[in-house]
């Protein structure tokens, strides 16, 4: 799926994947408002998204299932860049990291997977994102794209399936309505 962007790149550009999940306000409804909103990503082009995902919440936190996607991304803005205008569109779907509950449930919550080749340990932009390999709620999605996929830092997504065989994803047909509950189904390796 290919978008235009309103703002033409005047740097170099790299690819970002991005994570998108939200299990509250109409979840299904944020995540594809958040499609549109990186559509419009100053100096970027949204080049392709996954369909929408179901999944089981991680961390222990009791809350409602989470409807996810990832999305690729050309970009010319510098990695920090990017991430302080995820979280503006963070912020302006009505998330307030001051409030949340670590690894709580979430109105919108946009990770940024990858940037490139980029290789960080800062704390505040860690890249590749440290648990990618290990969320079939990212996993899925990229495999999506392409299985044999390679994220610098991960190696390629297929590798890694396996071993979140026993997350439950749900592939949400397109254009469906919000829903409670879609019919269970775990990650084929």
């Amino acid at each position: 799926m290919a978008y235009q962007t309103r703002h033409p790149a005047v740097h170099p550009t790299v690819i970002a994947w991005i994570s998108i999940g939200s299990n509250l306000d109409l979840p299904v409804a944020q995540v594809r408002q958040a499609l549109e909103s990186l559509a419009t990503v100053p100096e970027s082009t949204l080049l392709w998204h996954s369909h929408l995902y179901q999944t089981a919440p991680v961390g222990g936190v009791p809350q409602p299932a989470f409807i996810n996607a990832v999305a690729r991304l050309q970009t010319a803005l510098p990695d920090r860049d990017l991430l302080s205008h995820l979280q503006m569109l963070e912020a302006a779907a009505g998330r307030r990291r001051a409030e949340e509950i670590y690894w709580g449930p979430r109105v919108l919550d946009l990770d940024l997977l990858s940037y490139g080749s980029t290789h960080s340990t800062d704390p505040k932009l860690t890249l590749p994102h440290p648990r990618l390999h290990e969320r079939a709620f990212v996993l899925v999605p990229l495999a999506e794209f392409d299985p044999e996929l390679i994220i610098p830092g991960c190696g390629c997504i297929a590798r890694h399936l396996s071993a979140v065989a026993g997350q439950s994803v749900i592939c949400i047909p397109d254009h469906a309505p919000e829903m409670d509950v879609y019919q269970s189904r775990s990650v084929q390796a």
